[in-house]
């Protein structure tokens, strides 16, 4: 049985809708016996990793009090250093949606993850989703669902895009993965509101995604 830690929730995303669309997706790997999903805080993040836990999925933004005056962070150097050690050495890591968010483009972490959130419209829209399974490349995936259109930065040559985004406001990158030491990154940007969490495209999507990072 391999187990799956997951980090979700932030200021602006509700942590019962993301493990409502984690759990859904991962039911038929959690059912059959083939996984552990368990919930952790940021706070437990490095002494879990001492584990050696199959994968890590953050969906989870830096900033802990983005709307106060002196924000605090929970990504440490210390933290980011053990993220980048634990995946080296093997491990899986998916960051999703606000996992790529606020955290310093120098930091180990963001530069092993090869891209970061740079913005996205106010308003929320219509946004086209399309491209293969991270795990099946053969496996085409569309869809469209009212989100948060993320605008990401990444680095197109030392990676593997399997997603693309287009809303009315453009045209962007929603997923990528690669090879990090002897682990795999996986990055995933739907979705922001509980229906596009719970769309079965988005479902599919985190599906593969989970497992290529467990792979």
């Amino acid at each position: 049985m391999k187990t799956v830690y997951a980090i979700v929730g932030d200021y602006y995303h509700v942590s019962e809708n993301v493990r409502e669309s984690l759990n859904q997706a991962l039911k038929p790997m959690v059912d059959g016996g083939q996984y552990q999903l368990e919930y952790i805080s940021e706070e437990n993040l490095t002494q879990r990793l001492q584990s050696k836990p199959a994968a890590v999925v953050l969906f989870k933004e830096d900033r802990l009090n983005p709307k106060d005056e002196k924000i605090r962070h929970w990504l440490t150097e210390e933290i980011s250093e053990a993220i980048c050690r634990f995946v080296e050495e093997g491990g899986g890591f998916l960051t999703w949606h606000s996992g790529l968010a606020s955290y310093p483009p120098d930091s180990a972490f963001i530069k092993m993850l090869r891209g970061y959130f740079e913005y996205h419209p106010t308003k929320h829209q219509m946004v086209s989703y399309s491209g293969v399974l991270p795990t099946d490349p053969s496996r085409e995936v569309a869809f469209e669902i009212l989100d948060e259109h993320y605008f990401v930065f990444c680095d197109e040559a030392n990676t593997n895009i399997f997603l693309k985004s287009d809303s009315v406001d453009g045209h962007s990158i929603g997923g990528w993965y690669h090879s990090y030491g002897q682990g795999k990154i996986c990055c995933l940007t739907p979705a922001h509101n509980k229906e596009g969490l719970l769309h079965e495209g988005t479902l599919e999507l985190l599906r593969s995604s989970v497992q290529y990072c467990c792979g």
